[in-house]
């Protein structure tokens, strides 16, 4: 794993319904996500928070709220991310709402092409996000950014990567899901994206869950990960817009980022939807960076090398 990783500010919530996103990156640094990481032994620079359009608060247009507005902020959020990539830094955004990762993975699809690496993406979420602007009953654009990845969208979001999808759904993992509108049923099933929902890791647990998820990852595969602060269950995490009762706990959410971890091959990170506006003294922001020490690597005790993922999802748990 990359040990140089540059912080990525952007406070934006245009494409959310609930004001208080564009705060998150502040409440990141206050519960001191720079020391954290450094304290794990890495060379951490803090590039700063990018510079946007602020929020109109319109009503949707065409299906869509705030299009123009998204479409610049995800571009400068593109630009950034490439800029780090270019340079063998680990860019870490910190949102901001989940319209954002469209522009972040955008840039990690377009760089994995360079370099002819695969792309495997976890999406750490509540929710699904594969609305479209016929299915959306609001035309908030954080619920439609898996949906653009794959090629559903408007044509300003989904080509941002150079090619159209930026990325296949077999590329997508999708851990935690607990929301989805009644139209986006329908269209996940057809799309053919893994979903890994909170029924299947109440039966077969986070473990197995993630053994599956990470299956198959060679030393050529480029892991993306991008976290909304929602997957969890808003007893350990209250500080979001859309909180979803019955996420994972904080042990199994503990348990999921050390095997992600344990892969060694996490090459991107996004941190979304931290809203300090709905939160309790920044308790939130504090799970959340404890959660990515452990995405870094650090643990109670030092492990010895673990089983093949293959062999761990093929197991019952």
């Amino acid at each position: 794993m990359n040990r140089h990783v540059s912080l990525i500010g952007a406070p934006s919530d245009v494409g959310a319904g609930t004001r208080g996103a564009s705060m998150g990156p502040e409440a990141l640094r206050v519960a001191e996500i720079a020391a954290v990481l450094t304290s794990q032994g890495l060379d951490v620079c803090d590039r700063g928070d990018l510079q946007g359009p602020t929020n109109p608060s319109r009503g949707p247009v065409d299906g869509y709220r705030h299009l123009a507005e998204v479409t610049r902020w995800n571009l400068t959020v593109h630009d950034a991310v490439a800029a780090e990539l270019a340079q063998a830094r680990m860019p870490i955004l910190l949102g901001g709402d989940h319209c954002l990762s469209i522009g972040s993975i955008s840039a990690v699809a377009r760089h994995c092409r360079q370099e002819g690496r695969k792309l495997r993406v976890l999406w750490l979420d509540a929710h699904a996000d594969f609305n479209t602007h016929i299915l959306t009953p609001s035309g908030n654009l954080h619920g439609m950014p898996v949906a653009c990845l794959c090629g559903y969208g408007p044509a300003a979001l989904t080509q941002m990567s150079g090619e159209i999808p930026a990325l296949a759904p077999a590329s997508m993992r999708l851990i935690g899901i607990r929301s989805v509108d009644q139209g986006e049923k329908r269209f996940v099933h057809d799309a053919g994206l893994e979903v890994f929902d909170m029924r299947y890791i109440d039966e077969r647990g986070m473990r197995h869950t993630l053994a599956k998820a990470l299956d198959s990852l060679g030393s050529d595969t480029h892991l993306h990960v991008s976290f909304d602060v929602d997957f969890l269950d808003p007893e350990i995490a209250p500080g979001v817009g859309t909180a979803v009762p019955g996420g994972p706990s904080y042990r199994e959410a503990q348990l999921c980022m050390e095997m992600v971890a344990d892969s060694g091959q996490m090459g991107s990170l996004d941190i979304m939807e931290l809203n300090p506006s709905l939160d309790l003294r920044n308790r939130t922001a504090v799970v959340a960076v404890e959660l990515v020490a452990s995405l870094f690597g650090k643990s109670t005790l030092m492990r010895r090398e673990q089983k093949p993922y293959a062999a761990l999802a093929g197991a019952r748990h």
